[in-house]
């Protein structure tokens, strides 16, 4: 499968559990009462994320995204002759 980077170049506001989660007991879901976790904001920038939190007063951390490590390769060196790992079926 072949992922794509779409969609990843947004900083996202998920807000802090206020409570803990319950399970219930007559079907074993889990439950809460809180409704800002299901609350997430998207915005195209740190600095607009920032801005919105000192706006409204939100305790924030600010996480930088790490660069998802991918090799690139094709589908035919799967049958190369130089292949280094072994073919296994």
């Amino acid at each position: 499968m072949q992922s794509g980077t779409a969609r990843t170049k947004e900083w996202v506001l998920d807000y802090e559990p206020e409570t803990p989660r319950e399970i219930e007991p007559l079907m074993g879901w889990t439950a809460s009462g809180d409704m800002r976790q299901q609350i997430r904001l998207q915005f195209d920038t740190a600095e607009e994320a920032v801005a919105y939190c000192e706006r409204h007063g939100i305790a924030y951390q600010l996480f930088r995204p790490t660069p998802a490590a991918r090799r690139i390769i094709s589908y035919a060196d799967n049958f190369s002759f130089s292949r280094r790992d072994p073919w296994t079926h």
